[in-house]
């Protein structure tokens, strides 16, 4: 959860309106704690509704999925990440060319644009919806789910606020030092990104891996126990 979510939280769509929000409203730190704030509420309960919703009713079809499926669901969340690394260097160039998202005000406050973006944002998570699908797919119960998702999203957050936090102790200087880290993001958040998603897919397909490995060797184990019994009869 840790890893995914830090590689999705460098996301352009969410940072560079709290940039904005930074740099560009009068009560820039309650903006941007509204903002944050939205963001983490909806896409909490966007996790919560697909994991506890259509998520649980498939394992209600799936008698006793066990270890084997959480595995399973850890490789194909690692390969995801990797293979959207993989896009993202690829096309790096032609994707750093594309302009950040733009930011109006017309009006809403900063929670209902953090809300609406996030809400529109949720139906491509990609990494979101592998890190979904590996807690549907672990033996934890609904409580420690929800704690695992929970964890995501403050994890998904983390730039955001990282910004409060520099709108709160720079004082002065915060204002230029996060127009210099949206320039920066504006020209390299797709190499960045990769390289993140890279490292999380990594992880996440070592650990599905490693896992699934492990419990081949225990049943072979088992296995080999039961004939060596057997043979002693």
């Amino acid at each position: 959860m840790i890893s995914i979510g830090f590689a999705d939280s460098l996301n352009p769509t969410t940072i560079a309106p709290a940039l904005y929000l930074a740099t560009g409203s009068r009560d820039s730190r309650r903006q941007v704690a509204q903002f944050t704030l939205a963001v983490f509420a909806v896409y909490l309960l966007g996790g919560l509704v697909i994991a506890l919703g259509p998520g649980q009713l498939l394992l209600a079809l799936l008698p006793h999925p066990g270890r084997h499926l959480s595995y399973l669901l850890e490789i194909v969340a690692g390969v995801a990440l990797l293979t959207g690394s993989a896009f993202l260097w690829g096309y790096r160039r032609n994707l750093a060319d594309r302009p950040p998202p733009e930011v109006t005000a017309d009006g809403r406050s900063s929670a209902l644009l953090g809300a609406t973006i996030t809400a529109v944002e949720l139906p491509t998570a990609f990494p979101y919806f592998a890190a979904i699908a590996a807690v549907v797919g672990s033996d934890f119960d609904v409580a420690r789910q929800v704690i695992l998702l929970l964890l995501f999203n403050v994890c998904f957050v983390a730039p955001l606020l990282a910004i409060i936090v520099t709108l709160a102790w720079a004082g002065p200087d915060a204002a230029s030092v996060l127009s210099r880290g949206r320039e920066f993001l504006d020209r390299r958040w797709p190499v960045v990104l990769a390289v993140l998603g890279l490292a999380a897919g990594v992880i996440v397909t070592f650990l599905g891996t490693t896992g699934l490995a492990s419990l081949h060797h225990n049943r072979l184990g088992k296995i080999a126990r039961g004939l060596r019994r057997l043979l002693h009869r």
